[in-house]
C-alpha cells in the first residue's frame, strides 16, 4: 500500500523539500484532483491554501479558559469506535466521518496543524470478513445441497486483530478519498506500545510526524491491532502513561508532539458527575484535577476497549504534559456536523479539562444557588420580602459615596479606553439625583407587593367540599442581561425579591465597579433574613480574548437553570439573545423606534413641549422619539416653523424622510432608513396625508413600543388609541411616560413587546405566573361518571379581600 519512496515533493515554485524514507513510506496514495503528475516522481501542492493566522504560542501550560482554544495552532482529533462505527458495529458511519473530515480540512486550511488518532479499522474490517464468510458458506451450502437457500448459515466469532487486518487498507483508502475532496492529503501511521518504549523508534515517530505537519499533510494514526499485544493492566510507568487504547494514544501524542489541543471524540455529551443515563447525572462543564473523587464512572461504551474512566485518564495525562483537553459528544446528529469547529471557537462544548479553577462558583452552580434562594424567598411572609427592599433603598442613600466612587472608575476607564459612545457614557453614570430616585422607586416597589405572591385570582367550586383556587407565584430563576446600566441592577433586583424568584445578574464589563458594590448591597439587604444567595451577579472575565457574545450564547444553553431571559440594552444583543435561546423565552424589546404624529388639529401650546420632552429629556432611553410624523396640512405653517426651530435650539439633526424631502426644494440628508433608533440627538421627520396613514405608517416601520398622537380632536385621539398596535400607546402625553416608575410599578425589568404574557413596562406582575390548588376530600373522577354519585358544580367563589395597605 505504501511507497518505497518519493522523489522531491514541490509545494509552490521556488519552494521544493525532498522527504526522509520514513516519511515517504508513510504517504499513501495521494489523490489530489486539480493536479497532474507532472512525472513519475514529482507531486505537486501549488493550490492547496494557506493562511497566515498568529496562532503559535509557547507551549508548556495548558490553556486556562476555553476562550483560548481559538489560538490552538497544533491540534490531535481523537475518534472514538463509537464515533467511526455504524450502530450495528459492522462497518463505518459514512455521513459522520465525512462531517468530521470538512471540519479537519476547514481548520487544516486556516493554517493549523490537525492530527487524527482513528479506531475503525476493526468495525471495518469484520464488515469485509462477514461479507466473504457470508458468501464463502451461500457457494459451499449451494454446491452441498444443489440449491441456493441461505437457512441457518451461523457466522464465526471474528478475532479483533484478524478484521483490523483486513480493515486497515480500507479505513485508510477512504480517509484519503474524502480529504482529497478538501485538496489535502492524508498519510497513515501505524504504531504500537513498543514504539513509545524504544527511544530510537520514539524519535523516528516524531520525526516522520514534524516532517508530515510541515508539508501540509494530516496524519491518521491507529494503534496496529492487527499486532498489538493484549493491554497490560496498570502499566504506567514513572508518570508516562502506557499506550493500552486509541484514548492512551491520542494522549501520548499529544505531549510527545507538543500539541496545544486533543479533542476526544464519543458517544457522550462529556463528563458527568455519575453514569449518563441516570437520573441526577449532570454534565460537568469544567474538570479540574483532583476532582475524580466526585465522580462516578458507568460502563463503557458498546464499542471499543476504553470508558469514560479511561479517557478521563488519559486527559488527565496530557493535561499535565501542557496540552488542554475537551471531551464531547461526536455522534449527535445535532452537533456532530461542528462539533469540532465549536470547541476551536471557544464554546461551551463537552467538558473541558482546565488546571486554573476560577476564583468563584460556576454560572451553573450558582444557577442552582439562585433557585434556591429564590425559593426560600418566596416562602417568606411579604412583609420580610418588603424589610429587604426598604433595606435596600437605604443602603443605596448611606453608601452614596462609595457606589459613586465605584462608578467614577468606570467612567474614567470607560473614556480612557474610548469603547462607548456618549449616549452609553450617559447610561454608565450614576449620580446623587439618580441614587435618590432608585431609592424612591424601591420603596413603592416594597410598599406595592405586600400580597404579590401567592394572590388568590380565582376561586372555583368544582363540586361539594371540592374546591379549586388559581393563585400568584414566581416564575423561577431570571436572567437579566444587561448593558451600561448600573441603575438597572437594584432596580431589577427588588422586583425579583418582591416577585421572589431567584435571580442571575449578567452586567457589561463596563460597569464591573459599579455593579459590584451594588450587588454586595443587594445581598447585605437579604442578608437580613438569611436569602443571600437568591441574587447572584455572574462572574465577568476580563480577558481581552473573552467575547461577550460568546459569554452570553453559552448562558442561552442552560434551558434546564433559566426560566426567563430579560435583556436590557442594545438592539443587537436582544437580537442576539432572541436567536441564541431557543429553549427559554426572551422578554424584551429588539428596538425603540417611537414615532410622535402631530394632527391638523394639534394646540400650538402642546405640540413643542411634547416633542422636546420625547426627544431631548433623555435621547438614549429606549423611549425616546426616533420619527415624527407631521399632517400634510402642517407643513409651511407657523406651527411647523415652531417645530423646526425648537429641533435646531435644542441641536437635534433631522433626517428627511422620502415624502417630506419631495417637498422641499433644500432638505436635510435624506433618511437612509425608516426603521433607525438612533439613540442620540437626531430624528427623522416624515409626512403623512391623514391619522390612518399615521397608523399604518407606524406598524410597517414601528417596534410596537410607544407611539404618541398630539391632538385635540378626541375622535381622532380615540381612532389612533384603538388601533394603532404598539405596547403603549398615548394621547397629549410624551413617550417618555412609558416607564414603569412613572406608571407606578416603583421600577421596570425591561419594555416587552411581545404578545404573551406581559407587555409594555413591566414590573411585579410581569414576573408572577400562576399555579392551581385543588383541595378535595377523597374525591375521584370515576364519581363523576354518567352513573357516578356525584355532579359538577363549577361555581363561582369570592376572591379573599386584599390587603389595603
Amino acid at each position: 500500500m505504501f511507497r518505497a519512496a518519493l522523489s522531491p515533493l514541490v509545494w509552490s515554485p521556488g519552494w521544493c523539500f525532498v522527504s526522509p524514507p520514513r516519511v515517504t513510506a508513510a504517504i499513501s496514495r495521494l489523490y489530489l484532483p486539480s493536479q497532474r503528475l507532472r512525472n513519475e516522481s514529482i507531486r505537486c501542492w501549488s493550490n492547496i491554501p494557506f493562511i497566515t493566522v498568529p496562532l503559535s504560542r509557547a507551549h508548556g501550560k495548558s490553556f486556562a479558559h476555553r476562550s483560548e482554544l481559538k489560538h490552538a495552532k497544533r491540534i490531535v482529533v481523537k475518534l472514538g469506535s463509537a464515533v467511526v462505527t455504524r450502530g450495528d458495529e459492522c462497518g463505518l458511519a459514512l455521513g459522520r466521518l465525512a462531517s468530521i473530515v470538512e471540519q479537519v480540512s476547514m481548520l487544516q486550511n486556516q493554517g493549523r496543524e490537525m492530527m487524527i488518532v482513528t479506531s475503525g479499522a476493526v468495525a471495518f474490517g469484520k464488515q469485509r470478513l462477514r461479507h466473504e464468510i457470508l458468501l464463502s458458506q451461500s457457494v459451499r451450502q449451494a454446491l452441498h445441497s444443489g440449491q441456493s437457500q441461505l437457512k441457518d448459515m451461523a457466522i464465526p466469532v471474528l478475532e479483533a486483530r484478524a478484521c483490523a487486518a483486513a480493515g486497515q487498507s480500507g479505513l485508510m483508502a477512504l480517509y484519503e478519498a474524502m480529504f482529497t475532496q478538501y485538496s489535502i492529503c492524508a498519510a497513515q501511521i501505524l504504531v504500537t506500545n513498543l514504539d513509545f518504549h524504544d527511544e530510537q523508534k520514539r524519535r523516528n515517530l516524531n520525526g516522520t510526524l514534524h516532517e508530515l505537519l510541515r508539508m501540509n499533510i494530516v496524519p491518521i494514526i491507529n494503534t496496529n491491532d492487527a499486532v498489538v499485544p493484549p493491554p497490560e493492566p496498570n502499566s504506567d510507568l514513572q508518570g508516562v502513561i502506557s499506550v493500552k487504547d486509541n484514548d492512551s494514544l491520542a494522549a501520548r501524542l499529544a505531549v510527545e508532539m507538543k500539541t496545544d489541543l486533543l479533542i476526544v471524540l464519543s458517544d457522550v455529551e462529556g463528563l458527568f458527575d455519575s453514569p449518563p443515563g441516570s437520573d441526577d447525572a449532570k454534565l460537568i462543564d469544567i474538570f479540574y484535577p483532583g476532582d475524580q473523587q466526585s465522580v462516578t464512572f458507568g460502563t463503557k461504551s458498546r464499542v471499543g476497549m476504553g470508558g469514560m474512566e479511561a479517557k478521563v485518564k488519559a486527559a488527565l495525562w496530557a493535561l499535565q504534559g501542557g496540552t488542554s483537553v475537551v471531551i464531547a459528544n461526536g455522534t449527535h446528529p445535532k452537533i456532530s456536523g461542528h462539533v469540532i469547529t465549536d470547541i476551536v471557537e471557544g464554546k461551551k462544548v463537552g467538558t473541558f479539562f482546565s488546571e486554573v479553577k476560577p476564583a468563584g462558583p460556576t454560572v451553573e452552580q450558582q444557577a442552582e444557588m439562585a433557585r434556591a434562594g429564590g425559593r426560600t424567598l418566596a416562602a417568606l411572609q411579604p412583609e420580610q420580602r418588603a424589610e429587604i427592599i426598604y433595606r435596600l433603598a437605604d443602603l443605596l442613600t448611606d453608601q452614596r459615596d462609595e457606589i459613586l466612587l465605584a462608578n467614577k472608575k468606570d467612567l474614567e476607564e470607560a473614556e480612557n479606553k474610548g469603547r462607548l459612545a456618549l449616549p452609553l457614557l450617559k447610561r454608565l453614570s450614576l449620580s446623587t439625583s439618580k441614587l435618590n430616585s432608585l431609592a424612591i422607586g424601591l420603596r413603592q416597589i416594597a410598599a406595592s407587593s405586600q400580597d404579590s405572591v401567592g394572590r388568590v385570582i380565582r376561586r372555583t367550586r368544582i363540586a361539594k367540599d371540592l374546591d379549586l383556587e388559581q393563585v400568584t407565584v414566581p416564575i423561577g430563576v431570571l436572567l437579566v442581561i444587561f448593558e451600561s446600566r448600573p441603575d438597572c441592577l437594584p432596580q431589577v433586583s427588588a422586583l425579583a425579591i418582591a416577585s421572589g424568584n431567584g435571580l442571575l445578574l449578567k452586567g457589561g464589563k463596563e460597569a464591573a465597579h459599579s455593579n459590584q458594590i451594588l450587588h454586595h448591597l443587594t445581598q447585605e439587604a437579604l442578608s437580613i433574613h438569611g436569602v443571600r444567595d437568591a441574587v447572584q451577579l455572574l462572574f465577568v472575565l476580563q480577558l481581552p480574548q473573552v467575547n461577550t457574545r460568546e459569554e452570553v450564547e453559552d448562558l442561552c444553553r442552560l434551558d434546564k437553570l433559566i426560566d426567563l431571559i430579560i435583556p436590557r440594552g442594545s438592539s443587537q444583543l436582544v437580537r442576539n439573545i432572541q436567536r441564541a435561546a431557543k429553549g427559554i423565552p426572551v422578554m424584551g424589546h429588539s428596538e425603540g423606534i417611537c414615532h410622535v404624529y402631530v394632527d391638523t388639529d394639534a394646540s400650538v401650546e402642546k405640540v413643542t413641549r411634547i416633542i422636546r420632552d420625547s426627544k431631548c429629556e433623555y435621547p438614549a432611553a429606549c423611549n425616546a422619539l426616533e420619527t415624527l410624523l407631521i399632517h400634510r396640512d402642517l407643513l409651511r405653517t407657523p406651527l411647523f416653523d415652531q417645530i423646526i426651530d425648537m429641533l435646531r435650539v435644542e441641536q437635534v439633526k433631522i433626517h428627511a424622510g422620502p415624502k417630506f424631502a419631495s417637498y422641499l426644494t433644500f432638505s436635510p440628508s435624506e433618511v437612509k432608513s425608516l426603521r433607525i433608533e438612533y439613540g442620540d440627538l437626531e430624528c427623522c421627520i416624515e409626512v403623512v396625508d391623514s391619522v390612518q396613514e399615521a397608523v399604518e405608517h407606524i406598524h410597517k416601520y414601528g417596534s410596537s413600543h410607544t407611539d404618541v398622537i398630539i391632538t385635540e380632536n378626541e375622535k381622532t385621539a380615540e381612532f389612533f388609541l384603538q388601533h394603532v398596535d404598539s405596547a403603549c400607546v398615548f394621547w397629549n402625553a410624551s413617550t417618555r411616560f412609558s416607564d414603569g416608575y412613572r406608571f407606578g410599578l416603583g421600577a421596570e425589568v425591561g419594555i416587552s413587546t411581545s404578545r404573551i404574557h406581559a407587555r409594555g413596562p413591566v414590573g411585579i406582575e410581569g414576573l408572577l405566573t400562576t399555579k392551581w390548588l385543588l383541595r378535595g376530600d377523597n374525591h375521584v373522577v370515576s364519581d363523576f361518571s354518567e352513573h357516578g354519585s356525584m355532579k359538577y358544580l363549577h361555581e363561582s367563589l369570592p376572591l379573599p379581600q386584599r390587603n389595603a395597605n
